[in-house]
């Protein structure tokens, strides 16, 4: 359990180490276990591999990313994204077996950086990554997820506009809208969770849920693992190791602004405590056993954030409890079943309330922090990192490409250290009402003098 004298942030309904009694406690899970399914399914079912071993990763990921980082970082490991392009390339030609390698690698790369940040500490952190960057930052890991939303509302798995896609996403959103404002109680700890609930038997009855499937899918199944030596012969593929785990250097800026993100909504520097070190040994550990079971590389999930950041209930028992949700929901078929027939409009709903709510987070940052948008510096860097990043302007050389977000965030760094305090028209500006006030001063001297 937390020391007595640990920092508790009373705005929290459940704070990190408060513990949630039993029932409330499988709720509160399954709530964070459902808004992180949809995603973390797509990834491999992209690229062509097990969905329900992805589930199984990243339930065990999850749990030693919260071990490494001593239970104090309320954080849920999913499928990245980030790597999709190189893992689909590889499952056509070489297998998985390349892919596993690739995501070993990457989990290597984080430990390594953990091991140099530990030994030279994270204070360099707070320097180039103040207020004025980190809130143009958050916003853009909220605002660059809204086409997705968008798109999973209207179209789902199509690629034409449904009106009535777009219907059932509407009322997910309102609904869990109205179960934020309008209940109290247990009731009002899962917002997300009834919107969901709601949403997916709407869409039984609008008929776009396979029920056939759900019927005649077994109860129990074992996930596909890919384990190195038993599934397939281990052969080091140089190639597929240099196309995926470059990218690990793009996830760990990702991974930063998660970590920003949760300080503000927890009232915390996790830079400092558990430190930067175990926050990456902890996502390294995540994709490392994804990559020797057959899984998709792992990291932090913003759909979890924004479930923390709405519900305020941060404690890391009930991740931990999503988790184990997760690892037997790989196991049981039929639920895993039942789930993966849950219609993208029900997820783009949800979407829209869960990335709005990190994009505001990022609002508040500059808030608190007072940043004033009418000084030039600031103006610059905050207009530069949102349009990039929003916009999703990549920066791509070959096969290795950083993402909006992590492009954005490089360039709101560079612009953080090499702008100076003030452009030269505001010291020109602030020279003059300077020289102005002196000769004022010197106009009422004189005009003292004259009168004496």
């Amino acid at each position: 359990m937390a020391d007595k004298n640990e920092f508790h942030d009373d705005r929290a309904i459940l704070d990190i180490h408060d513990m949630p009694p039993f029932w409330p406690w499988v709720g509160l899970s399954l709530q964070h276990m459902f808004s992180m399914f949809g995603s973390t399914v797509i990834v491999p079912l992209i690229v062509g591999l097990s969905p329900s071993i992805a589930l199984f990763a990243s339930g065990v990921g999850t749990l030693l990313h919260i071990m490494i980082t001593q239970r104090k970082i309320p954080a849920y490991m999913g499928s990245s994204f980030a790597f999709i392009i190189p893992m689909a390339s590889l499952m056509k030609t070489t297998g998985y077996s390349a892919v596993g390698q690739g995501i070993v690698g990457v989990g290597i790369v984080y430990m390594i950086v953990a091991t140099i940040i530990w030994a030279i500490g994270s204070d360099w952190v707070d320097k180039i990554l103040p207020p004025i960057v980190v809130g143009p930052i958050v916003m853009v890991i909220g605002l660059s997820l809204a086409g997705s939303a968008a798109n999973d509302a209207m179209m789902g798995n199509t690629k034409q506009y449904h009106l009535l896609y777009f219907g059932v996403a509407l009322a997910t959103l309102f609904l869990a809208i109205l179960f934020n404002m309008m209940f109290k109680g247990f009731i009002g700890l899962i917002p997300v969770l009834l919107a969901i609930v709601c949403g997916y038997i709407i869409s039984v009855f609008c008929g776009l849920v396979d029920l056939h499937a759900i019927a005649v899918a077994p109860w129990f199944k074992l996930p596909a693992f890919e384990i190195p030596g038993l599934s397939y012969h281990f052969k080091i593929d140089w190639a597929a190791i240099l196309s995926i785990t470059p990218i690990a250097f793009v996830t760990m800026t990702e991974h930063m602004g998660h970590i920003m993100v949760l300080d503000e909504l927890t009232g915390r520097d996790f830079f400092k405590d558990p430190g930067l070190n175990r926050t990456l040994a902890g996502d390294g550990a995540a994709s490392l056993f994804a990559g020797l079971v057959g899984a998709p590389a792992m990291t932090s999930y913003g759909e979890n954030i924004g479930v923390m950041a709405i519900t305020k209930i941060h404690s890391v028992y009930v991740l931990m409890g999503a988790a184990g949700f997760a690892i037997l929901f790989a196991f049981v078929n039929k639920l895993n079943v039942l789930i993966m027939q849950m219609p993208m409009p029900v997820i783009g709903g949800i979407s829209f309330l869960l990335f709005g709510t990190i994009a505001t987070a990022g609002i508040q940052i500059m808030v608190e922090n007072k940043i004033d948008m009418g000084v030039k510096r600031n103006l610059m860097i905050a207009s530069t990192v949102m349009v990039i990043g929003v916009g999703n302007a990549y920066l791509q050389i070959k096969s290795f490409q950083f993402t909006g977000l992590a492009f954005a965030t490089i360039i709101g760094i560079v612009l953080n250290l090499i702008l100076p305090q003030k452009a030269a028209s505001e010291k020109e500006h602030e020279a003059k009402l300077a020289l102005d006030k002196k000769l004022h001063e010197a106009s009422q001297k004189a005009s003292k003098a004259n009168k004496d």
